[in-house]
Parts: C-alpha cells; sequence; structure tokens
C-alpha cells in the first residue's frame, strides 16, 4: 500500500510540473496608488471661548479629494533601536491624555479636515491654561491622505447576502 502512495505521488509531481499550457499575452499593467504623506511641526494657541487650543490651518501640499480618507499622527517620542538609530513613534489621533492626579481631568489631540485643509485642536474637560507647554509647543503630527472612492452600491443586507451567496439562516447569532 506504502509503494502504491509513493507510485501515485510521483506520477502526479511528475504529471503536474512538466505540465505547461498555451502562453497567454501579458495583462494591462496595473495602477499603483500610494496614500501621500506630509509632517509638520507646530504651535497651538489658546481658544478661550472655546476652551481649547487650536493650531493654524495646514493646506495640503498636493491634491486631496472629497473622498479621501485623512488620517493624522502626533509624534509621541523618538527611541533608540537595538543599534541605536532612532526610531519615531508615532500615535494617531484622536489622543487622550489623563492626569494621574486623581481630578479626571483629560485633554484630547483632534482634527478637523476638508478636502483643502487639516487642523489639529486641544480639547479637555477642565480649564487647558493649566496644560504645559511641552503639550502645546513644537507638536509634530504625521499627515496621511488615503485614496478612496465614495461606494455607488446602495444595497440592503438581504441584497448583499444574496449577492456573496450566503443565505440568512447560515449567520451565527451571539447572544450575550
Amino acid at each position: 500500500m506504502k509503494h502504491l502512495f509513493l507510485f501515485l505521488g510521483i506520477t502526479a509531481s511528475l504529471l503536474f510540473s512538466s505540465c505547461e499550457g498555451d502562453p497567454v499575452p501579458p495583462g494591462e499593467p496595473g495602477i499603483n496608488i500610494l496614500g501621500q504623506v506630509f509632517e509638520t511641526t507646530l504651535n497651538f494657541n489658546l481658544d478661550t471661548g472655546n476652551n481649547q487650543y487650536v493650531s493654524q490651518i495646514i493646506n495640503y501640499p498636493f491634491e486631496v479629494f472629497e473622498s479621501d480618507a485623512i488620517l493624522v499622527y502626533r509624534l509621541q517620542a523618538v527611541v533608540p533601536l537595538g543599534d541605536g538609530t532612532p526610531a519615531d513613534v508615532w500615535t494617531q489621533l484622536p489622543q487622550n491624555v489623563f492626569f494621574n492626579d486623581g481630578t479626571g481631568d483629560i485633554f484630547q489631540y483632534n482634527f478637523n479636515h476638508t478636502f483643502l485643509d487639516v487642523q489639529m485642536t486641544i480639547e479637555g474637560n477642565f480649564d487647558l491654561t493649566n496644560i504645559g507647554s511641552e503639550n502645546i509647543n513644537n507638536q509634530t503630527f504625521r499627515i496621511v491622505a488615503v485614496p478612496a472612492e465614495f461606494a455607488d452600491a446602495n444595497l440592503s443586507m438581504d441584497d448583499l447576502l444574496r449577492q456573496i451567496e450566503i443565505d440568512a439562516s447560515e449567520i451565527e447569532h451571539i447572544s450575550n
């Protein structure tokens, strides 16, 4: 029996590895679309009327479309790698900062954007004039525009299940 399986295995590998079909014409070249990224270092200014800090409005140095997704990261730290070279540590916004003083005070780095520009903000649940200058000055941000298109499908759940050929009874329901 072992010899039969060995013979079938060798025959199958020879048969399938030595076959070659007719060559086909090459396909059209694909599109390589990458997101655009830039960094900026800025200081925040206090907007006392709204109890928040705001940055200046920053125009994108490249074209951004209304449908593109915008991500913003704050430089959290620079740490040494094993060989001693520095590496940036980035934190995605929104980013909460909690105080360990028992007050429950919290502030948050956040951002607003359009397809023309982006603005970073600091918002909190206390008088923000108490934030240290290390949190508002010389803050470096990485802004990423991820290309995207608006979805044009208007599917109901039933349409979607039919499209992917799944019966609703096959969906597992999880209860608490």
